[in-house]
């Protein structure tokens, strides 16, 4: 069992990102911290009761977890990212995904540009950042500008005629516009600005200093002021942020842990830049067996099964038949390579990732004890659920070692208009992603989830006896989201496909809240005296609703764009796409006028003509 007062003894006076989590092993909190030791510890003390929030936060909190950072900085950025991934039930949630500001240079384009985004796009262009001050960067950028009399508009093209806008007649502008600008001095403006924002500005901020004393001595005090903000963003944006690269590459980072008694994998997640994570794998191994060997052994088991391997996996010491593993790894997809960093933002990453493995060897031992105690108590309460299922249907209660392999079924529609099935897998208290399928139904007529869950079970089970590879695999049990109703369709469904399983239902209350497990005989098991149970139930039922609701919402935006658009004479797919490609949606469409519709590629005057006419009726 987790010990949360000696872990917390051993918690480094170090900034971090902490994790609460429940007795399922759910991250439900994320937090930052300057010291790990003094913030984690305020949970378990008065702080921990001071609000309503807290007291509920801290009364589920059966361990924690933490990843050490080298600042501040690095531990809001991981924090963010972190609270993105987990969707924590305690924390605040943006429910957009602007998070904080890159600045943006347009390298893609002739005449490149500087700007603040909070979007990052695969378009060529390079992006910096984040930064957690927005002043600096709007500061920075401004200035920037200003100083370098950058291109401000977005147009590329300027034929014969084309009206300077008003930066160039206040000289805030060069000129490109009127060909007043070499194209290539203009590019060694942007290198310059480049190699500041990529962090080597020693030059940039010894020209600043210069410019503010010499400013100050002849008394342009404004001109100083200046100087001087600009230099303090400078400095305020070149803070090291290894959390988050510039490259913005996807890569992973394992590093192999030997001690006395046990081996570990530690796997660090990098995806589009971030450090968004980092698991633990307890690996089978014996006393002579070398740190590379794990490495090796690690690297093929665990992405075998992958249909998308990162291009980038570090390592702190590469394996024999590196060579023979990449092109493993890459097979008739895409070229891997495993590295061992030398330098750059890549070792920095490395370096990070190596630090926090020293501070969390203390813990992993006491966390892979508490997850299988975990493991062990979920599955003992399981074996109750799976006797008196098999007993309420007639079946024979099978033994097992293992977790249980759970599927769960849910229904989801807007009055019968795009009828979707969802079916989740799990593995104990693991989500099985992989496995999820998703179903439309194509039989039923109308709001009747009784009989689009019989469609669906029964044509997942007659794929699983034609030996389908995707359904091969038949759960241990079925829970049912819902009551006796839904039971009923499961064991229909099963009878008509010549498959036995023991199945479930999981009934709400009043309130949408797990009350029950609900057998076939209409017996129900209170799962008020059965928190653990009670937890998982939920769960799960969470999940599968999540997942058909998601694909119902998507198909249901699909096919509300189609049903307007694809009904107008002389639009097809491809113009379709044109359209909303440039105008973003179709209230924009229908607003434009011919004109505006016949400048769209793809497009001329008598189609555009048949969208005005469609949308005036």
């Amino acid at each position: 069992m987790f010990d949360i007062k000696e872990n917390l003894k051993k918690l480094p006076d170090l900034p971090g990102v902490y994790m609460h989590k429940d007795s399922l092993g759910q991250v439900i909190y994320v937090g930052k911290a300057v010291s790990l030791r003094n913030r984690v510890r305020q949970y378990f003390q008065s702080y921990g009761k001071s609000t309503p929030k807290l007291a509920a936060l801290t009364s589920q909190i059966a361990e924690f977890e933490y990843i050490t950072c080298g600042s501040e900085m690095e531990a809001l950025v991981l924090e963010c990212n972190l609270i993105k991934k987990y969707q924590p039930k305690y924390n605040v949630l943006l429910r957009d995904d602007k998070t904080y500001p890159y600045i943006l240079v347009t390298t893609s384009e002739k005449y490149p540009r500087v700007l603040k985004t909070r979007i990052i796009k695969k378009d060529g262009n390079r992006y910096f950042g984040p930064y957690s001050d927005v002043g600096a960067v709007n500061l920075i950028v401004d200035q920037l500008n200003e100083m370098y009399g950058l291109k401000r508009c977005s147009a590329e093209d300027f034929p014969d005629g084309f009206r300077p806008c008003l930066n160039y007649h206040i000289e805030q502008c060069q000129g490109i516009c009127r060909g007043d600008v070499d194209e290539e001095a203009y590019g060694k403006k942007i290198d310059g600005i480049i190699s500041f924002l990529a962090g080597r500005n020693k030059e940039f901020t010894r020209e600043l200093k210069a410019e503010m004393e010499t400013a100050s001595a002849e008394m342009r005090f404004e001109d100083a002021a200046r100087a001087r903000d600009l230099l303090l963003s400078a400095e305020a944006l070149s803070q090291a942020q290894r959390v988050t690269m510039v490259s913005g590459r996807d890569m992973d980072v394992v590093i192999p842990v030997k001690d006395e008694e046990n081996s570990f994998v530690v796997l660090f997640t990098v995806r589009d830049g971030k450090l968004v994570g980092r698991e633990t794998f307890d690996v089978a191994s014996l006393d002579g067996d070398e740190e590379k060997l794990l490495t090796a052994e690690f690297l093929k088991q665990y992405y075998e099964k992958w249909a998308d391997v990162p291009h980038d996996i570090l390592v702190p010491e590469l394996p024999d038949d590196a060579e023979l593993i990449e092109e493993f790894l890459g097979r008739n997809k895409h070229k891997v390579k495993i590295s061992v960093p030398r330098k750059g933002e890549r070792l920095a990453i490395m370096k990070l990732a190596k630090k926090d493995v020293i501070e969390m060897l203390g813990t992993i031992k006491d966390r892979q004890k508490s997850s299988k105690e975990k493991s062990a108590n979920l599955k003992k309460e399981m074996d109750g659920v799976v006797k008196c299922a098999c007993e309420a249907m007639g079946l024979s209660v099978k033994e097992q070692n293992k977790s249980y392999r759970v599927e769960s079924y849910d229904i989801s529609n807007t009055n019968g208009v795009d009828s979707v099935g969802a079916m989740v897998v799990f593995e104990g208290a693991s989500k099985i992603r992989k496995d999820y399928r998703r179903f439309k139904i194509k039989t039923v007529e109308g709001p009747d989830d009784y009989a689009s869950l019989h469609e669906m079970i029964y044509r997942r089970l007659v794929r699983a006896n034609e030996g389908d590879p995707a359904f091969k695999i038949l759960p241990d049990i079925i829970f049912m989201d819902g009551g006796i109703g839904q039971v009923t369709s499961c064991l229909k469904a099963m009878d008509d496909a010549g498959v036995k399983l023991p199945v479930v239902g999981l009934a709400k209350d009043d309130s949408h809240r797990t009350r029950a497990i609900v057998f076939a005989d209409g017996k129900e098991l209170d799962l008020k005296e059965h928190p653990l149970l009670f937890k998982y139930a939920g769960t799960i039922q969470e999940e599968v609703h999540r997942f058909a609701i998601e694909y119902h919402r998507n198909l249901r935006g699909k096919r509300a764009i189609t049903s307007v658009l694809d009904e107008i004479q002389g639009i097809g797919p491809a113009r379709r796409n044109a359209l909303l490609a440039y105008f973003g949606s179709v209230d924009a469409i229908k607003n434009a006028d011919v004109e505006e519709l016949a400048q769209v590629s793809g497009m001329n005057r008598s189609a555009a003509e048949h969208i005005v006419a469609f949308f005036k009726k």
